[in-house]
């Protein structure tokens, strides 16, 4: 469920929870197109007869890939009218606790840590965690920044 706010009530929404997204499911074709991308080949990832017999016994997502996934996802849990900029200004403690195989179903769940006032606007520090469907540990734990600017 998207959370709608204007950007005026920025300054007053940390501590918000705003749950979870829809799940969306990895494929092999992103993870080659973003081994494309980054030019980062490693059989893991793009070669799935290999995978099998390797230490996930499947494919895996580049980490970077999972983390990539944040920006639809943020934009799935909060919509900020009465903006003209919105920017991704940057992550802080990226972790990837759990790999990502081939065929899973991911989703992430967000609190806005902190909002400061910038120059021209306001910046939210936000705790994002991406879980992986069915396992305990999640894929990726950052604290996004990102920035919206009247």
């Amino acid at each position: 469920m998207t959370t709608t706010i204007t950007y005026d009530q920025l300054a007053d929404i940390a501590g918000t929870d705003l749950g979870y997204t829809e799940y969306r499911t990895v494929t092999q074709e992103q993870v080659n197109l973003f081994a494309d991308a980054t030019d980062d080949h490693q059989w893991i990832h793009v070669d799935p007869e290999r995978a099998k017999n390797g230490p996930f016994g499947a494919p895996i997502a580049h980490g970077f890939l999972t983390l990539s996934l944040a920006v639809p996802f943020w934009t799935e849990l909060i919509e900020v009218k009465g903006v003209s900029t919105k920017v991704n200004y940057g992550l802080d403690k990226v972790r990837f606790p759990a790999p990502v195989t081939v065929g899973s179903r991911v989703r992430m769940q967000a609190t806005i840590a902190e909002v400061v006032e910038v120059s021209g606007g306001y910046q939210l520090t936000v705790d994002q965690t991406i879980e992986i469907e069915g396992m305990a540990k999640p894929a990726v734990v950052a604290r996004g920044l990102y920035r919206f600017y009247a």
